[in-house]
């Protein structure tokens, strides 16, 4: 190979690169390259000058490295799910290829003498030449892959050399490397000239077992250079290559994530090992970790920050690990590509399962090769050196992580001979761990079963029958899509992995919002699909995460760490259960407490006095003594930590349960006043100003309405635009009473009202009934009413909370008393959207009113913009306060589901079109 331009669009690996091998923490000499570097961008390949031999940079800019350069001011980020930004005829790439040139001249630490001196990229995406001291050196790709060059023989020991790489943002590589994130360009992890001397290990395998039934460790540590392993802790010195039983250790795993701290020396140096007791099997169809069936409460992981994308530092992925295990997320899917190894360092350190993931997707070839695509590139043999090898630096470098505990061949390829010879490279060289692949849908040749988005009821389908897929555990590799107002339905596939043994949980797609923050007319926003312009692109798409894009967690993370929860606290008749469900862990750990209110007001507190409860195992317990006959009685039991953690302080919440001890009894409705004739009628009431009160069917689509095209439904429904007129109005029964018809223009269906006031002392009472009429829709987005109010600054309710609620939804809500400001009960989701609904809602006061169920607890949204603003609106910037405070008080809301990526929504949770009542109390 040459350092002629052909390496853009050739389909190996490389030229030059040395052979893959461990990340390793030891003492040879390193130079790091991190910082400003000297930088020019072409427009395309043919624009690059040919000066890299000798390049004089003295007009250049400078950008910082690690990064990436659209997001430096060069060129434009730009998001696509599937489709390829370009045309499909591979290995060429267009000619409008931009290529960035970055430039450093360092000087090589005179101790470097003696050594082989190794320049070391961490990644660059997507492809690059190097030059050193004007001398070609070679070419790399694979974006997220390690690629390491000796320039032993170009650079000298205490004098200046001078470093020029040059990155391609299209090449061949780009192919295959189609993964649901912004295409972003440069290099953009750690570059690192390192002095490998004589004598020194430089690539060690640790082969670190513990067997359950013996509780004995084994342990063999394989090194390029044979030496002797220290283990102080253990009292153990023994040689590399030796297989060693080692009596006493404590295993590894993500609930105790035991190491050992090790050193390997050789005559030439020293490898500092974290050594993890652990041994992955399966067993009878079950996944297993020293012996204990797992359930993976995971979530799939891109490397991201809002404003350096894919170039994260070491507190990124601190911040990353420490919200995962607070929140009670046991396991990663490394999404679609290895990780920075320091995020897999804390891996092992904190305890996460890991699906270490080559990086490989090639989605927008389509799974099929049918006419008339081309074949994906996993049924290519031109790609097939490539992915190999691909798959071969994926497994060398993360090897000796405990906390990868399977590897997966990639994502979203369809099937190919490739894939297979990439399975076989894996078990070669590491058969302790299982690999995974989702696209082999008759699990031909993986060891798990795996699917996406599958529904709970398919799940235990595949969970009852084991004769299906080989008997192979099955997880869902991503499930439960976090787009924008959900995921809903969570608790539906909890019940399923417990029911059924093989059902080992999944990943949530995905862990955060990949909005990238710009300022767009003046306003600082998160960018999404499109917003920079780009032709093909999928929108907010991008932005499906349990986080923000600041990582503020969002109503779906809550939720799900509701549901995941490691203990499950419910009544048993008059007492508490209280079920473990860690897997290694028992609850000595934790300390319990617990709180009594009455309509929200605390009237008793305490400790409990639980027993250590064994994993799996279940206790009950007396309830504390307490006053069960006033209404709304409520025993909430928390359980936290007793002592702080290295991810958690003391007293962090773990798990909580709310009990109601009052029997709920139905309300009496008492409505003997006179007739408020002048405090009612379609257009408003004269109670502390509410105003324009009118039956309400239509809610902002949330991303799981708009993508699968149930909005579009509704629309044609028209639903989004109902019109109202007052039919009758009048004295009647002792009521003022106003019938009204709300019916979309062109349709012959709508919905008749009878709304009867009563006015009692305060305020006035409202009945209401609705009854469709006509040919009306199957399923609402909501019925409810809305009314308007002067500016409301602070809202305070009884019913669920803090945080927003649906019928889908509700599993962390708490019953309690809550208060919060307008602007507080808002959800700032990327694309603005419905949202901050408070379900099963008592009592709401509002200023100066107050809104009462008298039969029917109601869903309360306060905004300080109506839902068309919120529809019309593109970023969370776009909508502004007014003077006005819109209100609606729902019956009921279809359910938010999963629909945008995943199944439909279940009949259960939409609201079907039937009569309906609600009766409301208005007070100031």
């Amino acid at each position: 190979m040459t350092d002629d331009l052909n390496y853009v669009e050739d389909f190996g690996s490389g030229a030059n690169v040395l052979p893959p091998r461990a990340w390793l923490d030891d003492d040879s000499g390193r130079l790091a390259l991190s910082g400003e570097w000297s930088f020019r961008l072409s427009p395309t390949v043919a624009d690059a000058p040919d000066d890299l031999k000798d390049p004089d940079t003295s007009g250049w800019d400078t950008i910082a490295v690690p990064g990436h350069w659209q997001l430096n001011g060069y060129g434009a980020p730009a998001y696509t799910n599937v489709v390829y930004p370009f045309p499909l005829e591979p290995p060429y790439v267009p000619t409008d290829n931009p290529t960035g040139d970055y430039v450093r001249t360092v000087t090589v630490p005179a101790d470097f003498a003696g050594a082989r001196i190794v320049l070391r990229f961490e990644g660059v995406d997507s492809r690059f030449a190097v030059y050193v001291n004007g001398e070609w050196v070679g070419w790399s790709s694979g974006s997220r892959l390690v690629s390491e060059f000796d320039v032993t023989e170009l650079v000298a020991p205490g004098k200046e050399a001078r470093i020029a790489v040059r990155v391609h943002q299209w090449s061949a590589g780009s192919y295959v490397e189609d993964q649901d994130m912004w295409w972003l360009s440069g290099i953009f992890r750690e570059v690192n000239l390192i002095a490998l001397r004589p004598d020194a290990p430089t690539d060690v395998f640790v082969k670190a077992a513990w067997d359950h039934v013996d509780g004995a460790g084994t342990l063999l540590v394989e090194s390029d250079v044979p030496g002797t392993v220290s283990i102080p802790e253990l009292g153990l010195e023994l040689p590399t290559g030796e297989h060693t039983r080692v009596e006493g250790v404590q295993p590894w795993s993500a609930e105790v994530p035991r190491l050992y701290d090790a050193v390997l020396r050789t005559a030439g140096g020293e490898v500092r090992l974290r050594i993890g007791f652990r041994t992955v099997a399966i067993v009878d169809g079950i996944f297993t970790v020293n012996g204990n069936r797992v359930l993976f409460n995971g979530v799939n992981r891109h490397e991201f920050h809002p404003d350096r994308g894919r170039a994260v530092t070491e507190q990124d992925m601190l911040d990353d690990v420490l919200i995962m295990k607070r929140a009670g997320i046991n396991a990663v899917r490394t999404s679609h590509y290895p990780p920075h190894p320091y995020f897999l360092s804390l891996c092992d350190e904190y305890g996460l399962y890991v699906i270490d993931e080559c990086d490989l997707e090639s989605h927008g070839f389509g799974y099929e090769p049918q006419p008339p695509k081309l074949p994906n590139p996993v049924m290519d043999p031109r790609f097939r050196e490539d992915l190999v090898e691909r798959m071969r630096r994926t497994v060398h470098r993360d090897k000796n992580h405990p906390s990868i505990v399977i590897w997966s061949l990639g994502n979203e390829c369809g099937m190919g001979e490739n894939l297979r010879h990439m399975y076989d490279l894996v078990k070669e060289l590491d058969p302790s761990r299982p690999v995974h692949y989702e696209r082999d849908t008759e699990a031909e040749f993986v060891d798990i079963y795996s699917r996406m988005y599958t529904s709970p009821e398919g799940c235990a389908e595949i969970g009852a029958d084991t004769s299906l897929y080989r008997n192979l555990p099955f997880i869902l590799c991503e499930y439960g899509h976090a787009m924008g107002n959900g995921p809903g339905g969570l608790l539906d596939y909890r019940e399923v992995f417990d029911k059924y043994p093989r059902c080992q949980g999944g990943f949530i797609w995905e862990f955060i919002d990949h909005g990238l923050r710009t300022t767009i007319d003046g306003r600082e926003v998160y960018a999404y699909g499109g917003d920079f312009g780009e032709s093909i692109h999928d929108g907010n798409f991008v932005c499906d995460g349990l986080l923000f894009p600041d990582r503020t967690p969002s109503p779906g993370m809550h939720e799900y760490v509701k549901v995941i929860e490691p203990l499950r606290i419910v009544a048993e008749g008059n007492r508490i259960a209280i079920t473990n469900r860690y897997e290694v862990l028992d609850t000595s750990h934790l300390r319990f407490r617990y709180v009594v209110e009455t309509e929200g007001a605390q009237v008793d507190a305490g400790s409990l006095s639980v027993p250590v409860i064994a994993p799996g195992e279940t206790v009950t317990i007396e309830l504390p003594p307490g006053d069960g006959s006033k209404p709304e009685t409520w025993l909430t039991v928390t359980a936290e930590l007793a002592e702080a953690t290295s991810w958690a302080e003391a007293g962090h919440r773990i798990a909580w349960g709310q009990i109601r001890l009052d029997e709920p009894v139905p309300a009496e409705v008492q409505v003997s006043g006179t007739p408020a004739a002048g405090q009612a009628g379609v257009d408003g009431i004269s109670v502390a100003g509410v105003r324009n009160a009118r039956l309400d069917v239509w809610r902002a689509p949330i991303d799981n309405d708009a993508i699968p095209g149930v909005a579009a439904a509704w629309r044609e429904q028209g639903l989004h635009r109902v019109q109202h007129r007052v039919v009758s109005e009048g004295e009647r029964d002792g009521a003022w009473e106003v019938v009204t018809r709300t019916a979309p223009p062109a349709l012959q269906w709508g919905l008749r009202s009878t709304w009867r006031w009563t006015a009692v002392e305060g305020g006035v009472v409202l009945e209401l009934s609705v009854v469709p009429e006509g040919l009306y829709p199957e399923v609402l987005p909501r019925l409810g009413i809305t009314f308007e109010l002067p500016k409301v600054q602070q809202v305070e309710w009884f019913g669920t909370g803090p945080n927003e609620a649906y019928v889908d939804t509700r599993e962390a809500a708490a019953v309690g008393k809550y208060s919060a400001t307008v602007a507080e009960l808002q959800t700032p989701y990327v694309r603005p959207q419905e949202n901050g609904q408070r379900i099963d809602t008592r009592w709401a006061a509002l200023d100066g009113l107050r809104v009462e169920a008298v039969d029917h607890l109601f869903g309360l949204t306060v905004r300080d913009w109506t839902s068309a603003d919120l529809e019309n609106a593109k970023h969370t910037a776009d909508l502004t306060p007014g003077d006005t405070t819109y209100v609606t008080i729902d019956l009921s809301q279809t359910g938010v589901g999963t629909a945008a990526c995943g199944p439909a929504l279940p009949d259960r949770d939409k609201l079907k079109t039937a009569p309906a009542n609600l009766t409301l109390r208005f007070t100031s």
